[in-house]
């Protein structure tokens, strides 16, 4: 099988070096479609790969074709590469708002699968939803979910909609961890600790409750109950955010991203 990846940023790069890692395909059988040329010098220094400048040089050679590119990009993108699309090729597109019917009807091919990663995948820690039209068979959609699975775990919706919903909760869901990580470690300066004290205090702490709601059934409200003793700290924490309306604001932030990724899928800026 050849892969062939349009983008050399994060995602994509993510992407190449997880499939090399698990031998589902060699180095000759990857390649990256990169149209900076300064981009395309410093991926070629890494070996994952052969590089290419040009949609026409590569993307006859593609069995599977990963679009990683912003989806502001896609207007070119699309120009770019539907002279050379063919209808036996599947097309894996993790462009934010970018829908199936907008792939098929600018490249004029049916063979999509549209899936929403996140940064995490760069450990192998990502979480992916997924999704395809019709055209895909289930040997296709089950290749496409093996390598997807190299960079963590994945989940499959019948309901191509809950694709921007993802990317307002897990897509940009890391964001909304580290900036609440931000808020606790300025907190811990302010109160006396270090940097490196502050930020080993909020990391670990962060780690072990993603790990210990892992391990057990019980549900978060049942969790933060068992840690919020009656007129203890944990209450008076609790009782000063929800006063002040964190919950709320928290919600507002992931509505305000699932907007956005709608807008982009209309083709806004």
């Amino acid at each position: 099988m050849k892969i062939l990846i349009i983008g050399g940023g994060n995602m994509g790069m993510t992407y190449a070096e997880g499939f090399l890692k698990s031998h589902i395909v060699d180095p000759k059988g990857m390649m990256i479609l990169e149209k900076s040329h300064e981009k395309a010098i410093e991926l070629r220094k890494r070996k994952i790969g052969t590089v290419y400048g040009t949609p026409e040089t590569c993307i006859p050679k593609a069995d599977l074709i990963i679009l990683a590119v912003k989806p502001q990009d896609t207007e070119g993108l699309f120009k770019s590469i539907q002279a050379f699309a063919e209808p036996q090729q599947v097309y894996l597109s993790i462009m934010a708002g970018v829908t199936i019917n907008a792939i098929q009807a600018q490249l004029g091919i049916d063979k999509i699968v549209r899936a929403m990663p996140n940064l995490p995948a760069k450990i192998g820690r990502g979480m992916t939803v997924f999704t395809a039209s019709d055209a895909v068979t289930r040997i296709e959609l089950a290749m496409v979910q093996n390598l997807i699975n190299t960079t963590g775990k994945s989940l499959y919706v019948s309901d191509e909609s809950m694709i921007d919903a993802t990317t307002a909760i897990s897509g940009s869901g890391p964001a909304y961890v580290w900036y609440l990580m931000r808020g606790l470690v300025e907190s811990g300066i302010e109160m006396g600790f270090t940097q490196s004290e502050a930020e080993l205090l909020v990391s670990q702490t962060f780690l072990g409750a993603v790990q210990l709601y892992n391990a057990d059934q019980l549900d978060l409200k049942e969790w933060i109950r068992r840690v919020c003793s009656k007129g203890g700290t944990t209450e008076a924490a609790l009782y000063e955010m929800k006063s002040s309306g964190v919950l709320e604001k928290l919600q507002a932030g992931a509505k305000a991203a699932l907007e956005r990724a709608k807008v982009l899928g209309r083709g806004g800026k």
